[in-house]
């Protein structure tokens, strides 16, 4: 059975930083081989691709947060992370980490219980 647990949430003001991480424990996947990504989701609206990095080392991100945040994968120790600056307001929201394999021609998608992030001054 696949584990997804993020950490690194909190309450900051406007232009302060976090730094996420996504600690993986799975049975059904091999780390290396799945293709990660962090999802947010705002109070009152579905949720929302944030940035993913590719198992071959493709990253992704959304249009509104390009320059100001930063994913980044450790394959050896399982670990997914985001890196946050300069944050906004609009950034609020529950913090997901996802993986996703494919196996048998099937994709499966693995979720965590998400980590909150408020920014507010």
């Amino acid at each position: 059975q696949a584990q997804l647990a993020e950490s690194g949430g909190g309450s900051v003001q406007p232009g302060g930083s976090l730094t996420l991480s996504c600690i993986t424990s799975s049975n059904d996947f091999v780390f290396g081989r799945a293709d990660m990504g962090w999802y947010r989701q705002a109070p009152g609206k579905q949720r929302e691709m944030v940035a993913t990095f590719s198992s071959g080392g493709r990253i992704i991100y959304d249009d509104s947060v390009k320059g100001r945040f930063t994913i980044s994968r450790d394959n050896a120790k399982e670990m997914l992370y985001l890196q946050m600056n300069n944050l906004e307001p609009a950034d609020t929201g529950v913090y997901y980490c996802r993986a996703t394999t494919i196996m048998y021609a099937q994709e499966f998608n693995y979720w965590g219980r998400g980590t909150q992030v408020t920014v507010s001054s």
